[in-house]
C-alpha cells in the first residue's frame, strides 16, 4: 500500500528524471511527417521516439485554415542510454589528426599602374604544381611580351602565394579596367559589373573593388573572400553579388510546455485473454499531487535585427508573448512561468487552460437523493443512474453501475461499468470517448469512439471515429449506427428480420451541407447573370442605334458591365470549390468500413458514403469497403490497433 508521502516522493522522482530528458519540438503537415522530423532532430529512428502531440493537424476546407501536426518528442531512455554508450566508446578511438585536401597551385597575372605581378598558389597535399608554361599562357592571353624568363622561372619556383614584380610595362591609364555598382531596390543587394582592360590597361584590386562599393554607399555584408578571388580571376561583362545584407530573423513565440497528456488519441485499451474490457482498472483521469509542476511556459525568443548593406537596421519582430493558462486550483510558481497544483486531484485541459478537478464521488445512485447533477469537474457514481436524471461534468463521468433513462453530459470520456438500458429515451453525450459493457434503446453520441464490449441493441449510436463492439457477446442488433470511419463488431443484424440493423460509414455531413450551400451559390449566380446578359444587351443594341446614351442609362451600363464581372469571378471560384469539396468527399470513400469478424446476417443495410448496400445474404468475417463507386465484401479486418494493442491506461476484463 502506497501512502501519501510515498506518491510524493514517486512523483518528485519522476519529475526529476523527465528534466534530464532531451526533448524538441517538431511540425509537419501529417502526424508521420512530424515524428520523422523529430527523429531526424535526435538524430535517431522513429521507432525509438516517444512524443507527445501538441497541437493537432487539420486539412482545413479547400484549403483554408490548414494547420500542421505540433508534437513533442524525445527518445526512449534505453535507447538514448545505448547510444550514448556507443558515442563515448567511438570518441576514444577518434584521430586528431587533420585531414589534409588536396588541391593543385595555379598561378594570376595582374597588369597594375607600377608594372607587371604574377602570383603563384602553391599546391596543397598531393595536388599538382602551377607549371610555367601555362603561366607563361596566361601572360599571352594579356599580350605582355619581353619578359625576363629568370624572373618568372622564379616566381614560379618560389611560389610564394603573393603578388611579385614581374616588369615594367607602356602603361595606358585610358584603358583601365572599369567597374560599375548596381544596388537592388530593397538594399539587400549590390552587384558589380566589370568591363575588361584595354592595351596598356590595368586591372582592378581587392581594395579597389572595396572601396568603390564604399562609395556607393554599401558598407555592410561586402563578400570579401569573394572580392579576393574575383580580383584574381574577374569575369567581365556580367553581372555579380558582391554584397548581401543580413535578413532580421524574428524571434520564437512563448508555448506551453505540458507535463501532462493532453491528447487522448495517446490513450491504448487492453484486452485481457478472456475479451473483456475491464472498466474497474480503468486509469482515464491523470493525477496529480499537491505543489506538483503540471506545466511550464517557455518564453518567447528575442528577434536578431537585420541590416542592409548600406547599414541600415531592419527591426526583427519578437517571439509574441502568450498568458500563462491559469485555470482553476493551480498557481503559477516564483519563477513566474511553472504552473502548479494547489490540490490533489485531476489535470485536465479545458478551454484551453489547466485545472485541477477534484473528483465529486457520489456514494450510491443518482436518484431522488441525490437530484440531477452539474459539476465543473470529474464525477464517480458508485452506484446507477436512475430512471430521468442527468448528471453533467466538465471533466469524466464514471459510473460503477448501469444508467437507465436518463441523461448524462461529459466535455472528458464517459464510462459505464455495467451498462446502458435508455428504454428509447434519455441521452449519453460525451466530448471524447464513451465506454461501456452494453448499450439497449439508447442514443449515444461520442466526439471521438465509442467503446462497447457486451452487445449494442435497438440504439442510436454516433461517433466521430469509430464505433467499435469487441467482446465474446459484441454483437450489434437493430438501431442506427454512424461513424466517420469504422463499425466494428462481432456480429451485425440477427437471425430474425424483424429488427432493422443499419450501418453508416464514411460520411461527412459538414461537407455535404458545404455542397449544398455552394450549389445554391452556383444557381443563384448563373441566374443572375442570365438575368444581366439580357439587360446589358438591350442598353447595347440602344446605344448602337443612338449613337449614344443618357448619362443614366450610360452609368447603369457601366454598372451592369462591373456586376457581370464580378460574378463571372464569383461563379469561377464556386466551380472550384464545389470541385474541391467533392474531391474531399470522394477521399472519404477509402477511410469508411464496416466490419464484423464472425457474421454478418441477412436484412442489414450498410451505407458507405452515398452507396447503400441490403445484405441479402449470409456473410461470415468480412469488411464492406466503397471501391469504384460500389459496396465490395474483402477479407474481416481488425480494428485499427486500438483494442488489441489497447489505449494506455486502460485493461480489459
Amino acid at each position: 500500500m502506497v501512502d501519501f508521502i510515498q506518491l510524493q516522493e514517486i512523483v518528485k522522482k519522476q519529475l526529476e528524471y523527465d528534466r534530464t530528458i532531451r526533448t524538441v519540438e517538431a511540425s509537419g503537415p501529417t502526424l508521420e511527417a512530424a515524428v520523422a522530423e523529430a527523429a531526424a532532430l535526435l538524430d535517431t529512428h522513429v521507432r525509438h521516439l516517444e512524443y507527445e502531440i501538441i497541437e493537432r493537424g487539420s486539412a482545413g476546407f479547400m484549403g483554408a485554415g490548414r494547420k500542421d501536426w505540433l508534437i513533442r518528442a524525445y527518445e526512449l531512455e534505453h535507447k538514448r542510454k545505448k547510444r550514448k554508450a556507443g558515442a563515448e566508446q567511438e570518441e576514444e578511438i577518434i584521430d586528431d589528426t587533420p585531414v589534409i585536401v588536396d588541391k593543385d597551385g595555379d598561378a594570376f597575372v595582374q597588369c597594375l599602374p607600377d608594372g607587371v605581378f604574377v602570383k603563384v598558389i602553391p599546391p596543397v597535399g598531393n595536388g599538382r604544381k602551377a607549371y610555367l608554361t601555362s603561366v607563361i599562357q596566361t601572360l599571352r592571353s594579356k599580350r605582355i611580351k619581353d619578359y625576363d624568363s629568370d624572373i618568372l622561372e622564379k616566381i614560379v619556383d618560389e611560389a610564394s602565394g603573393e603578388y611579385a614584380r614581374l616588369m615594367d610595362y607602356q602603361y595606358q591609364p585610358q584603358n583601365n579596367s572599369m567597374a560599375a555598382v548596381e544596388i537592388d531596390d530593397s538594399e539587400m543587394k549590390a552587384y558589380i559589373i566589370v568591363s575588361p582592360p584595354g592595351d596598356g590597361g590595368a586591372d582592378l584590386t581587392y581594395d579597389t573593388y572595396v572601396s568603390l562599393l564604399k562609395q556607393n554607399r554599401v558598407y555592410h555584408g561586402i563578400k570579401e573572400e569573394f572580392l579576393a578571388e574575383f580580383a584574381d580571376r574577374p569575369v567581365y561583362k556580367e553581372k555579380v553579388e558582391a554584397a548581401e545584407g543580413t535578413r532580421p530573423v524574428n524571434g520564437k513565440d512563448a508555448y506551453i510546455e505540458y507535463y501532462f497528456e493532453t491528447d487522448q488519441s495517446r490513450i491504448r485499451l487492453k484486452e485481457e485473454a478472456n475479451g473483456r474490457v475491464n472498466f474497474k482498472e480503468l486509469d482515464i483521469i491523470q493525477n496529480v499531487v499537491q505543489n506538483q509542476p503540471v506545466a511550464k511556459k517557455m518564453p518567447p525568443e528575442t528577434g536578431i535585427d537585420g541590416t542592409t548593406i548600406t547599414g541600415k537596421i531592419l527591426p526583427a519582430k519578437s517571439g509574441v508573448d502568450i498568458p500563462i493558462p491559469v485555470g482553476t486550483n493551480v498557481h503559477v510558481g516564483d519563477d513566474g512561468d511553472t504552473i502548479i497544483a494547489d490540490i490533489n486531484g485531476q489535470v485536465m485541459l479545458i478551454n484551453n487552460k489547466i485545472n485541477v478537478e477534484p473528483v465529486f464521488t457520489v456514494e450510491g445512485d443518482v436518484n431522488l437523493k441525490t437530484g440531477n447533477i452539474i459539476f465543473l469537474g470529474t464525477v464517480v457514481i458508485t452506484g446507477n443512474v436512475e430512471y430521468g436524471f442527468s448528471v453533467k461534468a466538465a471533466g469524466n463521468i464514471e459510473v460503477k453501475g448501469t444508467v437507465s433513462k436518463a441523461e448524462l453530459d461529459a466535455e472528458g470520456d464517459i464510462i459505464i461499468y455495467q451498462g446502458v438500458n435508455g428504454k428509447g429515451g434519455g441521452r449519453i453525450r460525451a466530448g471524447r470517448s464513451i465506454w461501456s459493457r452494453f448499450l439497449e434503446n439508447a442514443n449515444v453520441e461520442a466526439g471521438n469512439m465509442v467503446v462497447v464490449t457486451d452487445g449494442i441493441i435497438n440504439s442510436q449510436v454516433d461517433a466521430v471515429k469509430s464505433i467499435l463492439c469487441q467482446g465474446k457477446r459484441a454483437n450489434i442488433m437493430g438501431g442506427r449506427l454512424r461513424a466517420g470511419e469504422e463499425i466494428n463488431a462481432n456480429v451485425l443484424g440477427n437471425s430474425t428480420s424483424g429488427t432493422e440493423t443499419i450501418c453508416e460509414v464514411g460520411f461527412d455531413p459538414h461537407s455535404k451541407v458545404e455542397l449544398e450551400r455552394l450549389f445554391a451559390a452556383k444557381s443563384s449566380a448563373e441566374n443572375e447573370l442570365d438575368s444581366l446578359r439580357l439587360d446589358l444587351q438591350t442598353l447595347i443594341n440602344t446605344k448602337k442605334q443612338r449613337k449614344s446614351l443618357p448619362e443614366d442609362k450610360e452609368a447603369y451600363l457601366q454598372e451592369l458591365m462591373d456586376r457581370r464581372q464580378v460574378l463571372t469571378e464569383e461563379l469561377a471560384n464556386t466551380l472550384e470549390s464545389i470541385q474541391k469539396v467533392q474531391g474531399f468527399m470522394n477521399e472519404m470513400q477509402t477511410r469508411g468500413k464496416v466490419s464484423a469478424s464472425k457474421k454478418v446476417w441477412p436484412g442489414v443495410k450498410i451505407w458507405i458514403r452515398d452507396v447503400k448496400e441490403d445484405v441479402r445474404i449470409e456473410y461470415k468475417a468480412v469488411t464492406f469497403i466503397l471501391e469504384n463507386g460500389l459496396i465490395r465484401m474483402t477479407k474481416y479486418e481488425e480494428p485499427d490497433d486500438i483494442v488489441k494493442k489497447g489505449l494506455d491506461g486502460y485493461s480489459s476484463n
